[in-house]
């Protein structure tokens, strides 16, 4: 609203019409402002070291909401320009400072706001600490049960705290990392619970306090986490050192090398060969690992070996493009960057086939957790020989699980999926040997409920996170297909033989190394052009709007065929890239439909200009579909086909840059005048209404299962201890 305002051009001939498109637009802003600045107001009454701080920047936003209001007050003004009184249109510089003024002093709000927020949850915090040293050092259950009770209520408050926190946080690897940390006290509050209990009933038993312990040491670690995240710092003010992946080292590789194409200059060739070393030093994680197959540590050291040959090569032409520019080198040089960039995909493959195969031969082999069944019997039995035996079975399946999620964090693909495997690594390292002193407790006390029950939640434990691992692991291949991860993929893609009978005759071509160099320049201007309409698209405040739904779709399928340039991504054959074209086409034509409607709503001098542009766009999407349709007989006549299909949809989306900043200014220019104080539509009441319900679903899953918690904790009884 206030963009309208302070965009709002000055004309000689102002309707009513507009004169009270105005008003409504400066009373909106005031009647929000004044929203806004009642719930500022409210908050610095609740925290009086900073109600000061927060009541000047709340009157400064309501003295601009007010000013704003003011010189927007013209539509009982038949001569605005002649009248004494100020307005929009003889003081528009008053309008821009106080819509500065205001900006800033909103910010500052919302900067106090956090502050406290921060702050809330730092307190809660250090009430969990506070009650957890105390349920450290009880000796009865009687005291046990009302401080565990204390403990829990406290919990749950740090759970609707942390859970708000983890969904308003930006970046996707804080985000990762708080849900890691929050899974972490979930668990372990149930842990604490019983493994506490066993320590009350067996004082004496060592293995009983080393199980307990560890579960107190692991919660404030997890709490720490926390902090850090919600803080943004770290103790001692060191910087977190993430081991880089295979996968993120090799993406970045082929950025630089990519990028000789647009500059021969701007990277060493020893920067290079540093970087395709500290790669190939990682892939010794595989190489060296005793749980990768003959088969595949022999293709990850060919690969490593082909790779350095390929650099050498391509360093040499690349060298000699340098000191003499001809065209012939220019193409050897686009030959040898195609070749190297190949490579390094196929080593991807190869460590990404590695570590999912194992993985997947461990999940299948584990999923009948015999070793954990035969330490709950065994321990029953007391059978101290046996439960010895178990616990060096459990050892070695912590070992392999462990070295899996090394590997499996490699190619993880993301950094969300990085974090993920990290923590599983950590959950395992730290469950295996508390299950092995839960086990041994109830060895010497095989009679023992809670000893039996303190076992059987550690169990889960760790079979709760073996069933987490399949879910990572599908997660992990679906990254590494295309499926998701940074950029979003079109799922309407057709299958080849599913959606075409006609399909099954055709063999399926993939592009070669040669033809690949060919096109990689319009593959280039084709991503370029992704980047451009992406960027449009987030600059409309209706996300929800068809023409941005459309915009969006065509970009990612785009995005789509620009990976099949490189031999990347879910287009594996010319005959997905054909179909991948005609959906294209067909979400082109919706699109332009969208634009007809549009030209219905706006105003009559600028409904020529874009049905225009909807028929330029319905006609360069016919003959797309055309020749996507169009039969190709032999390697030659393909590849023109993929180069015509590529070409067009270049075309498509270069209109499509265009249209949508023109859409988007119609869109604003006839919100503006409509006027902007419209009643909310029903579902935005309903909506509203239902708010606190509809997040109750989030609430729960939020609460790391406290409610079960507290019942337990209910029903605990005192047989044991008489």
């Amino acid at each position: 609203q206030i963009t309208t305002l302070i965009n709002h051009k000055d004309k000689p001939k102002r309707s009513d019409k507009t004169l009270q498109a105005i008003q409504r637009v400066g009373q909106a802003v005031n009647l929000a402002v004044g929203r806004f600045v009642t719930v500022g107001e409210a908050i610095a009454n609740e925290n009086h070291e900073l109600k000061e701080e927060m009541s000047v920047a709340c009157i400064e936003a309501r003295r601009a909401g007010e000013t704003i209001a003011q010189l927007t007050d013209v539509a009982s003004l038949d001569h605005p320009e002649s009248d004494s009184h100020i307005t929009i249109f003889t003081d528009k510089t008053g309008v821009v400072k106080a819509a500065r003024l205001l900006l800033s002093s909103v910010t500052k709000v919302l900067v106090l706001a956090d502050r406290i927020v921060i702050k809330q949850i730092i307190t809660s915090r250090n009430k969990v600490l506070a009650t957890m040293e105390q349920l450290e050092k009880v000796s009865s259950f009687q005291e046990f049960v009302q401080i565990f009770s204390q403990f829990g209520n406290e919990m749950v408050e740090f759970a609707h705290l942390t859970g708000d926190r983890q969904n308003d946080l930006k970046d996707e690897k804080k985000k990762a990392r708080m849900a890691a940390s929050r899974a972490v006290l979930e668990k372990c509050t149930m842990m604490l619970l019983t493994a506490s209990k066993t320590c009350l009933r067996h004082p004496d038993c060592e293995s009983a306090r080393i199980n307990k312990d560890g579960v107190f040491h692991r919660m404030r670690l997890a709490l720490e986490q926390v902090i850090e995240i919600v803080t943004d710092s770290r103790p001692n003010g060191e910087n977190e050192m993430a081991p880089i992946s295979i996968y993120s080292g090799i993406k970045e590789f082929k950025n630089k090398v990519e990028g000789l194409r647009e500059n021969l200059y701007f990277l060493s060739k020893e920067n290079l060969s540093t970087m395709l070393e500290v790669i190939l030093e990682h892939t010794e994680d595989f190489t060296d690992s005793a749980y990768t197959s003959h088969e595949h540590r022999e293709h990850i050291l060919e690969l490593s070996k082909q790779a350095k040959m390929e650099l050498e090569q391509l360093v040499s032409v690349w060298m000699q493009a340098q000191n003499q520019k001809a065209k012939d080198l220019m193409e050897d040089l686009e030959v040898a960057i195609l070749k190297m960039c190949q490579c390094m995909n196929e080593l991807k493959r190869e460590v990404h086939n590695a570590a999912t195969s194992l993985a997947a031969d461990l999940l299948k082999y584990h999923t009948d957790h015999m070793v954990l069944k035969a330490l709950k019997i065994t321990g029953v039995e007391g059978n101290l020989e046996a439960v010895a035996e178990y616990t060096c079975k459990l050892s070695e399946q912590k070992e392999q699980l462990v070295e899996m999620c090394r590997l499996l964090r490699h190619v993880s693909g993301t950094e969300p999926l990085e974090i993920t495997c990290i923590h599983a690594e950590d959950t395992f390292q730290v469950t295996g040997p508390q299950i092995i002193s839960a086990a041994e407790t109830l060895a010497l006390h095989p009679s023992s409920k809670i000893a039996k029950e303190n076992l059987e939640v550690f169990c889960e434990a760790w079979e709760s996170q073996l069933s987490d691992m399949s879910l990572l692991l599908r997660e992990i291949n679906d990254v590494f297909e295309g499926r998701r991860g940074e950029k979003r993929v079109y799922l309407s893609l057709p299958r080849p033989g599913k959606h075409n009978a006609n399909l099954k005759a055709i063999k399926p071509v993939k592009l070669d190394t040669e033809e690949q160099a060919k096109i990689a320049k319009l593959g280039l201007e084709l991503h370029l052009l992704t980047s451009d309409v992406d960027s449009e698209t987030e600059k409309w405040e209706d996300q929800e709007n068809e023409i941005v739904q459309h915009g969006q779709g065509m970009s990612s399928m785009a995005y789509s065929m620009y990976l099949f340039t490189r031999g990347e991504g879910l287009l594996k054959t010319t005959q997905d890239l054909f179909h991948q074209a005609e959906i294209f086409a067909t979400e082109g034509t919706k699109l332009a439909s969208a634009l007809h409607a549009l030209s219905d709503q706006v105003r009559d001098d600028d409904k020529p200009l874009l049905l225009l542009e909807a028929e330029k766009l319905i006609s360069m999407c016919k003959q797309l579909q055309a020749t996507a349709k169009a039969s190709a007989q032999g390697k030659s006549a393909t590849f023109t086909k993929v180069d015509a299909c590529i070409l067009k949809t270049r075309n498509v989306m270069t209109l499509l840059c265009q249209l949508l900043p023109l859409c988007c200014k119609l869109q604003r220019k006839n919100k503006a005048g409509n006027g902007c104080l419209k009643p909310a539509p029903p579902w935005k009441e309903d909506r509203i209404r239902t708010g606190t319900n509809a997040r109750t679903p989030e609430r729960r899953a939020e609460t790391f299962g406290i409610k079960s918690l507290e019942n337990h904790v209910t029903n605990m009884t005192f047989l044991e201890s008489k």
